[in-house]
């Protein structure tokens, strides 16, 4: 088959399409011919040469796509050969053709596109693993979420909207993306590039702080997330953008308004976890949200597949609002 791969770590330029052995499905998978594929910020880093996949998965790129099954494992009972499915997996996607476990595979509503349904399992997994599974996000609570326009902020967006957040919080790069995410939901979106994200913050919530923050920033951020945080916040931490070393830290803040800083991964967790989390998003929000109209994917931009480099500059640009989309053409 023929498959992204990756000449040497490095830069975009490094991506090609290229042969490969087709993998075989084991017992409890199932063989995935790809439509489409989505790119996310760990595939830069891992091209890079510094995210090396989970132990069994494949080290090609890419974690979440929509495609037909091809052939299914000797136990597998959940697909059949023609399902049109989409799902999460360790790594892989950027392929003609990929193995997902059953349990992490979902079958495609026809209300949404192939191209959509690609542009699900990463993000919103993540958003609402964040959230939920981890901030423990109650009605009525207040939320900042980093990266507003990002795939994840733009779920997370609209999960804390549907969920009932009293404010909701967004920080963007740019005038458009502040339009962009209050069109999704947020009820502040701010540019931190014109504004102190930080003050407006204070002045609206008149100090007491937000609930539950979303950061993939990290460093530049830190200091002040503690200063917005309410007694008895969480601040989830997804990526550190910006840095990971913090030189100096006010501890007495932390004890002070007793926070919780909480680190959260997806792609290193156990299948067990990632199945159970698969089931909860499929019940929660694919099933009824986005079967019945309540949530949205944003697609920025799509591209064919040969021009992979080109799309990957583009998300590391960090133009895109919502998902960057790739059709695996023939």
């Amino acid at each position: 088959m023929r498959a992204v791969l990756v000449q040497q770590p490095g830069d975009a330029s490094q991506l090609y399409i290229g042969e490969t052995a087709t993998p075989e499905p084991k017992e409890l998978e199932v063989l995935v011919k790809i439509h489409s594929f989505c790119l996310n910020r760990m595939d830069i880093v891992q091209r890079r040469g510094f995210y090396p996949p989970p132990p069994g998965a494949s080290s090609i790129l890419g974690v979440e796509m929509s495609g037909t099954v091809e052939k299914v494992g000797s136990s597998v009972t959940k697909f059949k050969q023609g399902d049109s499915i989409f799902g999460l997996m360790g790594g892989g996607a950027y392929a003609e053709y990929a193995v997902i476990h059953q349990d992490l595979a979902m079958h495609k509503p026809d209300e949404l596109s192939f191209e959509q349904a690609a542009a699900i399992p990463e993000t919103w997994f993540t958003a609402y693993q964040a959230l939920f599974s981890v901030a423990h996000f109650t009605q009525g609570e207040s939320v900042l979420i980093h990266a507003g326009a990002s795939g994840v902020g733009v779920a997370a967006i609209q999960l804390a909207k549907q969920n009932g957040a009293k404010h909701i919080f967004a920080t963007v790069s740019s005038d458009e993306k502040v339009k962009f995410c209050e069109s999704v939901g947020a009820t502040r979106a701010i540019n931190y590039k014109t504004q102190d994200w930080a003050q407006v913050v204070a002045d609206v919530t008149r100090g007491a702080g937000v609930n539950v923050i979303i950061d993939p920033v990290g460093k530049d951020y830190f200091v002040k997330d503690l200063n917005n945080m309410a007694v008895d916040a969480r601040l989830v931490i997804l990526a550190f953008m910006s840095g990971a070393t913090v030189e100096k830290v006010p501890l007495d803040v932390i004890l002070r308004k007793r926070l919780q800083i909480l680190g959260s991964t997806l792609r290193s967790r156990p299948l067990n976890y990632q199945i159970e989390l698969c089931k909860a998003v499929y019940e929660n929000v694919i099933q009824h949200g986005f079967a019945q109209g309540t949530y949205k994917v944003f697609i920025d931009k799509e591209f064919d597949w040969n021009d992979i480099s080109a799309a990957h500059l583009f998300l590391e640009s960090n133009q895109s609002m919502g998902k960057i989309v790739v059709h695996v053409t023939q």
